[in-house]
């Protein structure tokens, strides 16, 4: 039976590994998909293809990263086969909880971080218990874990955040000054060289660094590039430069999106060499220690781990198993493209979607930033400054509004950078053997070059500051949950075993089950019909066209949360209430959006519609802000007099406010109705009843009079009571005022077609 129990343990650890290939390949897509679907140069499915070869690639030249796994972390020798067995079996329940957690959120994390620390946790926790039970002291912790190893790896991930920032800062700034932004008006020669550099880099770190403890290269070329590697490097040069040069001039190639996509190839490479072990290197070690033990014939609790010191080779067929499974991942993952999305909007180079709020932190920064940049440019000549504003000039290109979404994030010049100095960083790490985090290295690259390339500017500074902010705040983050999340499961495994192990798999994969269908769930409302959408078209026609369907969508999410808010009042139903506020923030935040669109669509406006579209466009989103606001103000209301457990409304107070409920609901559908099936004429008998809807609230506002004067004895339900009535005045005017507005101007567009069809006839 003993033997049984471990024989599952490694067959829950293969399976385990598996699932977090595809949980972490869905959260490192990341680092090698960003600058080429960024930059746009190759289509989608030329960079999959690509990315797919340099992941397997990258899996077979990954053996000598597994050492990380069985003695990088802790002291083998010092603990015995069960205990082995319980730090790893935590340490992947803890790896696929903790990264499905981050995907789920769409933030990338570090697989490094996360494997590292969770290690650590796991291995302190058991030691901490083998310390207690032979009465030693806290200092003995020492004698159990690798601390200048560790300390090794957890400084050399820390390091390289702010390494991989400045490099990318400055490569980039320096590429830039020489390329400029019209890059494709430059000589060839200057693009040639450029092609030269780049992939002289990318060979030299990756294929000979990467690929040499593989077979795949025999010993007379490793041994020349060790002993020649000036010579080397000069003959890589020179070839690559003119075999650019002749693509350039004779083929027409464009060399950057050559570079992209030999850079592409070059980082998923190094991604799957350097990160590879932290998916499967301790689903390997416990195979080996099995393997080991078993062979031995001694007891779990007796056999001695120091095996586990010695440089094992992991076989060449579990690491293209496992390059395949990241290969598949890689194609099939939802979850992989949201990951992508944050780092790409983080670092386009014009104003999109911003996706993270700014904070305290980030616009101190960005307030020093600007001092200490004002500061230096009194100290440099103008003649210097105007050569490199020249260089940083991005020329005008007129882009049609509805092609605004298919433009490149970044350019070209910079995807390059990005693809090369990351490579070149995560290759080094992995020839010397110590884990980097890619995710940090490649997002603080992507960082450091939209710096330098002036994107964080004055409109979007404090955004992309705060999504820095927020993703490095994630590393302390995650190093703080693995730690203790490894520690907590270990301990768990150490006192339950067996019971404990399947308790914590069954839990495992129910929440990996939820986060799954919570996922798809959260896609499809995002794909929902009733999200607001920006104006597209030029003529005012167009625009009243448009606009028809978000009227119609709000009106109906107007009725709901209205509804919402008296029901939840009603039954003091504080989940309701709270549920509702967040539809009222997420109607409100699309608003916001439109509004802060209203300069692109002028933009793209015909010279005949400006003054017509502009204005109904501008007036139709202020008004939808005042309904947005009446129905925030109200949800607010009725959240806080629930929350704050103050008395219930009366009966005759509840029963008013649901007839007036049923009268806005009336209201409501027939506008909804109206917009949409574009039946326009029916507004009129809409707006003849105003006076009839003005004067119910009245006389609801004033049987509140009376009863405050005889009966009511609560201040807290008075208040809530008029300011109920008040506003839902104030939605009904704003939504007939929306009404009147829409009518006016879709009547006045609907007479000229109509004169000038009869003359015509």
């Amino acid at each position: 039976m003993g033997e049984n129990i471990y024989i599952f343990m490694v067959v829950a650890l293969g399976i385990l590994a598996i699932t977090d290939l595809v949980v972490g390949v869905s959260n490192d897509a990341v680092n090698f998909l960003n600058s080429a679907i960024g930059s746009k140069a190759i289509s989608f499915r030329t960079i999959m293809i690509v990315a797919s070869v340099g992941i397997a690639f990258g899996a077979i030249s990954s053996s000598g990263m597994m050492e990380v796994a069985r003695k990088g972390i802790f002291n083998p020798g010092e603990f015995v086969f069960a205990e082995i067995m319980f730090i790893f079996m935590a340490v992947m329940i803890t790896d696929i909880l903790l990264l499905d957690f981050f995907n789920t959120l769409g933030m990338p994390t570090s697989t490094t971080v996360s494997i590292v620390f969770e290690l650590l946790g796991a291995s302190v926790a058991i030691s901490l218990v083998k310390i207690y039970n032979t009465d030693g002291g806290f200092s003995d912790l020492g004698a159990y874990i690798n601390t200048d190893k560790a300390g090794q790896i957890i400084f050399g991930i820390l390091l390289s955040v702010f390494i991989a920032f400045t490099i990318g800062a400055i490569v980039q700034y320096v590429s830039r000054l020489l390329i400029s932004f019209d890059y494709k008006s430059k000589s060839k020669w200057v693009e040639s060289i450029f092609g030269g550099i780049a992939t002289t880099a990318i060979v030299y770190f990756i294929l000979v660094k990467g690929l040499k403890s593989t077979d795949l290269f025999n010993g007379t070329l490793t041994e020349f590039v060790a002993t020649q590697t000036e010579l080397f490097t000069l003959l890589n040069f020179v070839f690559w430069t003119l075999f650019s040069w002749i693509l350039a001039n004779f083929f027409n190639r464009n060399i950057y999106r050559l570079v992209i996509a030999f850079g592409t190839f070059a980082l998923a490479m190094a991604f799957a060499g350097n990160d590879l072990v932290n998916f499967i290197g301790v689903p390997i070690a416990a195979l080996q220690s099995f393997q080991d033990w078993q062979a031995s014939g001694i007891a779990p609790s007796d056999f001695d781990m120091s095996g586990l010191s010695a440089a094992v080779r992991t076989p060449t067929l579990l690491l293209l198993f496992s390059g395949g499974i990241m290969v598949i991942t890689l194609w099939f993952s939802s979850k992989a493209k949201s990951v992508v999305k944050t780092s790409v909007d983080l670092s386009r180079q014009d104003e999109g979607e911003e996706r993270f709020q700014p904070n305290y932190l980030s616009r101190q920064i960005v307030k020093f930033s600007i001092v200490a940049f004002e500061n230096l440019s009194k100290v440099i000549p103008p003649s210097i400054k105007r050569s490199a504003d020249k260089q940083f000039t991005v020329p005008y290109v007129y882009v049609p509004k509805s092609k605004v979404q298919d433009m490149p994030a970044f350019d070209m010049v910079r995807a390059s950078v990005n693809l090369m100095v990351a490579s070149v960083l995560i290759s080094i790490a992995t020839s010397m053997k110590l884990p980097l985090s890619t995710t940090y290295v490649t997002f603080m690259v992507a960082m450091g070059t939209s710096l330098a390339d002036r994107a964080w500017g004055a409109e979007s500074a404090v955004y992309r500051v705060a999504g820095v902010l927020n993703v490095i705040g994630g590393w302390f983050f995650t190093a703080f949950c693995a730690f203790t999340a490894a520690a907590i499961i270990a301990y768990l495994l150490h006192l339950g075993k067996f019971i404990a192990l399947l308790l914590l798999l069954v839990a495992a994969a129910t929440i990996l089950l939820r986060n799954y269908m919570s996922h798809n769930k959260k896609s499809k409302v995002i794909k929902a019909e009733d999200s607001l959408r920006r104006a597209e078209s030029s003529s005012i026609q167009g625009v009243i066209e448009e606009s028809a369907d978000n009227i119609g969508n709000m009106i109906k999410r107007s009725n709901r949360i209205y509804t919402n808010s008296v029901n939840g009042l009603a039954r003091h139903d504080i989940e309701m209430l709270k549920k509702n506020r967040k539809g009222v923030g997420k109607m409100s935040s699309e608003i916001e959006d439109l509004k802060n669109n209203v300069f692109y669509f002028i933009k793209n406006l015909d010279e005949s519609s400006v003054g017509g579209a502009s204005n109904f466009y501008i007036n139709l989103l202020g008004l939808l802000q005042d309904i947005s606001q009446s129905l925030e103000y109200i949800s607010t209301l009725a959240h806080k007099h629930v929350h704050n457990n103050h008395k219930k409304l009366k009966y005759t107070q509840i029963k008013e406010l649901k007839e007036l409920d049923i009268t806005l609901d009336d209201l409501f559908s027939n506008t909804q109705n109206i917009f949409q099936t574009r039946n326009f004429e029916r507004i009129e008998s809409i707006l003849t009843q105003r006076d009839n809807l003005f004067t119910m609230v009245s006389d609801k506002i004033e049987k509140q009079v009376a009863r405050t004067r005889t009966e009511e004895s609560s201040p807290k339900n008075t208040t809530l009571y008029f300011s109920l009535l008040t506003e839902s005045k104030d939605l009904i005017k704003s939504t007939l005022k929306l009404l009147e507005l829409y009518y006016t101007e879709h009547d006045s567009t609907i007479e000229p077609a109509k004169i000038e069809k009869h003359a015509q006839e």
